[in-house]
């Protein structure tokens, strides 16, 4: 049996990496990687942290490119991929273009589609934009779903999608985690821009920044530095480190707002996955947009403050690991404040269980894959 397993993103990889990982130990399957790198640099730097070498790598990467140009793109060399290939199966991780695009082209191919991180939704298309639309769309065309909660599958259902469709698995981020962390031990992942002093000793508290969503660009974004400006402010010995994403449109926002006004305020470049797992580890608070570090971020004991105004991942928020904020400076400064402050309530929320599952979910997936698949 063959099957491609198509990665776009930085995220992507890291989620379907144990995925692939799981799937080269059944010799009765024939894992093929196939990358569209909508993210470069970032993705490659994954791949190579689990040793995995793309068996197709389709650079569709452009400077400045749109949403529309690159699912052009996108489409037309994933359908020429699939036409030579002709996988079996299918695999696709989370809501991105790729994952759309990926899936659309399988359905014109008549080949089944299996979705891991199935079922995540707000419920408002603008909000996450574009990926609630794109994990909306992939869900009516995926064979098989991998949620990674119950909750997850209960919004499949209430979409209409059969329950023998679906499996609940916990989410594969906590098996890259499991995996990074063990590589961390073994060997050094530096963190460049920053001084290594503030890594090493534990004294220091440290919150960890990420912020690239497109629903945060301009306004949102300028609000959330401004309250990082503030926050440096008022907790001159707190250290705020902020790996800036490679985007035009974060960096000159970032860069105008925090680059060199304050001393405790360190903008350094995007890291290596163990790098900013060793970062994460470190840190004392993090504050993030992303989705992945909502889920990794819990099961390493810190405190997450989500700067956006809805998630698609209210298990975090219900089980108290993670609290949502917004971008209102207002807000940010005062949660953070009161973590900075109220031991209790930081100890509350450091403590809580991850709600996103045991490392175990690469394979639940394959075993299913395999069950239904392939007959012995």
């Amino acid at each position: 049996m063959k099957v491609s397993v198509i990665i776009g993103t930085r995220p992507e990889a890291i989620k379907l990496s144990p995925v692939v990982l799981a799937l080269k130990k059944y010799s009765s399957i024939d894992c093929q990687v196939c990358v569209t790198a909508q993210h470069r640099e970032m993705l490659d730097q994954v791949l190579r942290v689990f040793d995995i070498v793309p068996d197709t790598d389709l650079d569709l990467m452009q400077p400045n490119q749109t949403l529309t140009s690159f699912t052009i793109l996108a489409l037309e060399a994933l359908d020429r991929y699939v036409e030579d290939e002709k996988p079996d199966l299918i695999i696709v991780q989370g809501d991105t273009t790729t994952v759309f695009v990926a899936t659309l082209v399988a359905f014109y191919h008549n080949i089944p589609v299996a979705h891991v991180e199935a079922g995540l939704r707000t419920g408002d298309l603008k909000s996450p934009w574009p990926e609630e639309a794109n994990r909306v769309l992939t869900s009516h065309l995926a064979e098989l779903h991998f949620a990674p909660t119950e909750t997850n599958k209960l919004n499949l259902l209430k979409e209409g999608i059969p329950a023998k469709k679906i499996g609940v698995t916990g989410n594969t981020v906590i098996d890259a985690l499991c995996l990074a962390l063990e590589r961390v031990k073994r060997e050094p992942a530096p963190i460049l821009g920053l001084d290594n002093s503030l890594i090493e000793s534990n004294d220091t508290q440290l919150i960890l920044i990420t912020a690239h969503r497109r629903e945060n660009f301009g306004r949102r974004l300028e609000s959330i530095c401004r309250a990082i400006l503030q926050l440096s402010e008022m907790f001159s010995e707190v250290h705020f480190v902020y790996p800036v994403h490679l985007n035009p449109k974060v960096r000159s926002v970032v860069m105008k707002v925090l680059d060199k006004k304050r001393p405790n305020v360190h903008l350094i470049e995007p890291l290596s996955y163990l790098g900013f797992v060793k970062l994460m580890n470190r840190s004392t608070i993090v504050l993030t947009d992303s989705g992945g570090i909502q889920e990794e971020a819990p099961s390493l004991g810190k405190p997450v403050l989500v700067l956006r105004d809805t998630s698609e991942r209210p298990e975090a928020i219900e089980a108290g690991t993670a609290r949502l904020v917004g971008t209102a400076p207002e807000r940010i400064i005062e949660e953070v404040r009161v973590l900075l402050t109220n031991e209790e309530v930081y100890k509350t929320m450091s403590i809580m269980k991850n709600p996103y599952g045991d490392g175990k979910a690469a394979e639940r997936i394959v075993k299913a894959i395999v069950n239904r698949f392939i007959r012995f």
